[in-house]
This record gives structure tokens, sequence and C-alpha cells, in this order.
């Protein structure tokens, strides 16, 4: 087994994707990820084997065993652990020579400048109802020049979107304020996902509960996505264009063997995505309905 680190030698079978130039290029590079559940351990591993070389990790969470279905990081021996902990020992392990600044209060409104600090690309892993967290990173990316990607976890595949500081903003995407705060988890699965190939073969709907901030999501859609963001990330990172940013919008599907890549102009202010986002309202008004009856005649037996 060896003991010395060779930076060259661990990542030299990514020569020939990318130049030996451009290997070099991405030791250089920092990422800064928010969020280490769901798909962001999967993110940092994913990007640590490409040879990015820095990273700015917050996370404010433990694992438990909920997360074990999907979870880069999720075991036993890590119950009860610091998802940035062991994060960061996971990439350090693939990198020893790793730059990683951590933040182990998440994504801040106190520290949002030092998380960004020095960072080529922002990777959004935070939760899917942190919305206003999600605003204001945004925004204070933009502000700086950084692109972002964010990437859901759907069924079994993902969508994503590209944000890129000269291009459509988060707010112009997703019109948050064009409803009430409560509101706003619609608008951000109406803006992630248009084209919803997911819904086709979703096999028990009581399990979608924005009352209680939850959603069905399995691993090997957050495998995917670390693929496609990580992907997207190398082309951004090495000025390797075109990217496809918003208005341009990508879903993946391995279950039903779908890609769909789909352009809206306006977000959701075209009037097409104003009528999916009242259609989607509704159902999800009527799956609530329909999971208090049912908690009600339990309750009642």
């Amino acid at each position: 087994m060896p003991t010395n680190f060779s930076y060259d030698q661990a990542f030299k079978r990514n020569i020939g994707w990318v130049t030996r130039e451009e290997q070099q290029a991405l030791r250089k590079k920092r990422a800064a990820v928010g969020g280490l559940g769901g798909c962001g351990g999967s993110y940092v591993t994913t990007l640590a084997r490409l040879g990015i070389g820095a990273f700015n990790l917050a996370d404010f969470d433990s694992f438990e065993l909920a997360n074990f279905n999907r979870q880069a990081g999720a075991r036993m021996s890590t119950v009860g652990k610091p998802k940035l902990d062991v994060v960061r020992a996971m990439a350090l392990d693939i990198n020893p020579e790793l730059s990683v600044r951590c933040f182990p209060n998440g994504v801040e409104d106190g520290c949002m400048d030092e998380f960004l600090d020095g960072a080529d690309i922002y990777i959004d892993a935070i939760d899917a109802f942190s919305i206003e967290t999600r605003r204001k990173v945004y925004a204070r990316c933009r502000d700086l020049g950084i692109p972002a990607i964010l990437a859901v976890p759907l069924g079994m595949g993902a969508a994503f979107l590209i944000f890129v500081p000269d291009g459509m903003s988060l707010e112009e995407w997703f019109r948050f304020d064009d409803v009430e705060a409560s509101d706003r988890i619609v608008n951000f699965v109406a803006g992630a996902a248009p084209s919803a190939l997911h819904r086709a073969y979703l096999a028990d709907d009581s399990t979608i509960d924005l009352d209680n901030r939850d959603f069905p999501s399995i691993g090997l859609a957050c495998e995917i996505c670390a693929g496609v963001v990580s992907a997207q990330a190398v082309k951004i990172l090495l000025g390797r264009g075109p990217i496809e940013a918003v208005p341009t919008y990508h879903q993946f599907d391995a279950y039903t063997y779908v890609y769909k890549k789909g352009v809206i102009p306006g977000g959701n202010s075209n009037p097409l995505q104003r009528k999916r986002i009242a259609r989607l309202g509704k159902e999800f008004a009527q799956l609530a309905a329909k999971r208090r009856s049912v908690v009600t005649l339990e309750a009642a037996q």
C-alpha cells in the first residue's frame, strides 16, 4: 500500500477527458458547497476525485438513520456525527492536500461573504425548503461574479439549473416575490423541474408532506445529481463552453430513459409556468387535505 500521496498519480486517469494543463487548473480551483446532506456529500467526493483542490464547506446537521438511503457519509459509524466533519474527512482521505474551510453553522448571514471567499463556483445542496437562505446566497454570488449550480434529485433522476452572473438570476427564474412565503416551495418545485418526468412513476403520493417539509428521495438520484453537477462544474471552471444556463432547464430520468431540455422565457413568470404552478399548488393542497383526513380518522378510532 502506498504511503506517500501524489496528486499527479491519484488523478492521472482523469487525463484524456481533461488535459494535463486543465487538471492542474482544477487543482487551483475552490468550490463552495452549501449543505452536506442529500446530495452535498456526493458533490464533494465527486469533485475531489476530479482533482478540485479547495473547498468551502457548510453544514450544521448530524447524520441519523433517516439519512442512510441517500446521503454520502451516512453509516452506522457516523450516526450522531456532524456531517461537516465526516464529509471533510472523506474528501481529505481522497486528497490529503486539499485546502478545506469549514462553516459548522451552515450558510448563514453573518458568514456568507467568508463562505464564498475565494470560491470559483457555488454548488447548491441546501435543503429545498431553505428558500430564504438560498435567495440570499444566490444574490451574493451574483454580486461577486460567482456561477452557481442547483440540482434536485427527483425520482430516479436529476433536474438541474445553471445560474451565471451575467445571465438570468434566481429571482427572475423562480419569481418568489410573486407569492406568499408559505407558497414559495411550490414555485421552487415547479421551477426546478418544469418537465416533471419523475411524476409518472410515483408509487405513493402520501410521502409528499409539505407541512413537515418532507419529500421522498433516493440515493441513486443523488449520485446522478453529483455526476451532472460535477460535469457542468468542469465546463464552467475550465471555460469549456457553451454553458446552457437558465432560462434553459435540464432533467434526466434514468427510470424512463428520458432527457428533457427546454427553454422557458421569463421563468416562472411565463404564462405556461404560471398554469403549472397553479396546478401543482392545487395538487399539494389536495394531498395535504387527504393526509389530514386520514390522521383525523385514525385519531377517532
